[in-house]
């Protein structure tokens, strides 16, 4: 399988991925420093500087960056190894073009250059396979497993049940079977947990939060197939189908191999893997950025909030986030109501609830910065489909199928659908299904690029939004 990992124990893993990136270029750095001291050198700028270029040729060659978690939780010690020294070599060649193009090589003393070129390896293979340990018990940690079922008991289902729990690798835990026949009619031995019929997988997958589905039908079931994928559209469980393809409107489809045992995505996160990592750590950094640079104007609004009506300064409501699990999304309150129950009436344009504070606010969205704390926290992302309130979840999931896949991912401070117009007031069922489209759009097509774009129209929305009130 290419990527089975979906991380939960998400910031740990970062910050261990973070480490093995820079943890190189570090120790390359330190023992630089280690070896001219040993030997009484008396640094001087010339030193520095090599050790800002060793920094530099370090962080660009030393780290790996290996294609999958696969091949971080396979790999082991001595291709590791073997790869440090061989990116070590390319630095020291590196180096050594420099110091003869500049002329600069006699001014550093050569005996500890040779330590140098010795002990540095050394603590890199060390400190790389130390990280590279960690990163695999993090990986193969039970929490990061996710309760799987399958739906149809075939021998290629089986094989592959009996492959994911022998394999703790590909992150599922193996619940059990879905089938219409009998133990008898499937002559299968007791070790395959029968949970019910077909009819009764949605029901399950609801009642036991499961996380991952394999459907498992014969392809001349096509229709039976489709019904499963319809009737599981109201769930956030990943979809994949074995062993033949059927075009179905698939949300980051790709075929897999699970040891040998082909599947194919039929509804799956777009953030699995390096992009999980990737997407959390630019949410960091840009929302602790703003929020650095924020906090005196959120402290400013905050007071205004407080002087001008009263009330609590920040609105807290229950939104559906990750999975469908309900979060708590903060905003700088602008009505003289914090509503959160099982009716909300959504703010519309000159809505009598809106304080002036409020109007001024929304108008340019600085009520929407204290999300940037969601955001830093976990629960949201800076992009992603724009949270709804639980209550009009529960209303819209029964009315647009194919609502709840946008909780495949992070909600978002900004979308896709919010920068194409889709902001705002939802008058009636055609402007929410458009507003799901471009959700399920964003799921599809997901791209760094695509997010840039997104953050960049946001920008220019706030000073051109006719929508915003």
């Amino acid at each position: 399988m290419s990527e089975p990992v979906v991380l939960k124990n998400s910031l740990a893993i970062v910050t261990v991925a973070a480490l093995q990136m820079v943890m190189p270029a570090l120790v390359a750095v330190g023992s630089l420093y280690l070896a001219l001291g040993a030997y009484g050198v008396r640094l001087d700028p010339g030193h520095h500087a090599m050790a800002v270029v060793v920094g530099l040729l370090a962080l660009l060659l030393l780290p790996r960056f290996p294609r999958t978690f696969q091949s971080q939780l396979h790999t082991s010690a001595m291709p590791v190894a073997l790869s440090v020294l061989g990116r070590w070599v390319a630095l020291l060649v590196a180096l050594l073009v420099i110091g003869y193009v500049t002329k600069v090589s006699a001014h550093y003393s050569r005996p500890a250059m040779l330590t140098w070129a010795v002990i540095g390896p050394a603590l890199i293979v060390f400190t790389t396979l130390g990280l590279h340990e960690i990163m695999r018990r993090y990986l193969l940690h039970p929490a990061n497993a996710r309760k799987t079922v399958l739906a149809g008991c075939t021998e290629s289902s089986i094989a592959l049940a009996e492959r994911l729990r022998h394999c703790g690798e590909f992150g599922m835990e193996v619940v059990g079977f879905f089938d219409d026949r009998g133990r008898e009619r499937l002559q299968i031995n007791g070790e395959v947990k029968l949970l019910g019929k077909l009819s009764d997988l949605a029901a399950y997958v609801h009642a036991h939060r499961i996380e991952v589905i394999f459907i498992a039908l014969p392809v001349k079931q096509v229709r039976r197939v489709m019904d499963l994928v319809e009737a599981l559209r109201d769930t956030t469980a990943s979809i994949y189908y074995l062993p033949d393809i059927i075009l179905f409107d698939l949300i980051q489809a790709r075929s897999i191999v699970i040891d040998g045992i082909p599947a194919v995505s039929m509804c799956e996160t777009p953030f699995f893997g390096y992009r999980a990592i990737a997407k959390r750590v630019t949410d960091v950094l840009i929302s602790a950025a703003v929020l650095m640079l924020a906090a005196p104007l959120m402290v400013a609004i905050a007071l205004l909030v407080r002087l001008s009506s009263p009330g609590p300064v920040i609105f807290r409501q229950r939104r559906y986030g990750l999975n469908g699990e309900e979060i708590i999304v903060y905003k700088f309150r602008t009505m003289t109501v914090t509503e959160d129950g099982a009716a909300i009436e959504q703010a519309r344009r000159g809505d009598p609830r809106t304080t002036r504070v409020g109007r001024f606010l929304r108008r340019y969205s600085l009520d929407e910065l204290p999300q940037l704390i969601n955001v830093l926290k976990g629960p949201m992302s800076l992009v992603g489909p724009r949270p709804h309130a639980v209550a009009h979840n529960e209303a819209y999931r029964k009315l647009i199928k194919g609502y709840m896949v946008r909780h495949k991912v992070k909600p978002g401070i900004t979308g896709l659908a919010q920068v194409n117009g889709l902001r705002g007031e939802t008058r009636n069922l055609e402007q929410m299904e458009e507003r799901v489209r471009y959700d399920l759009e964003y799921l599809r097509n997901w791209s760094f690029g695509l997010d840039i774009v997104i953050l960049c129209k946001t920008v220019l929305c706030v000073f051109h939004d006719a929508k915003a009130f």
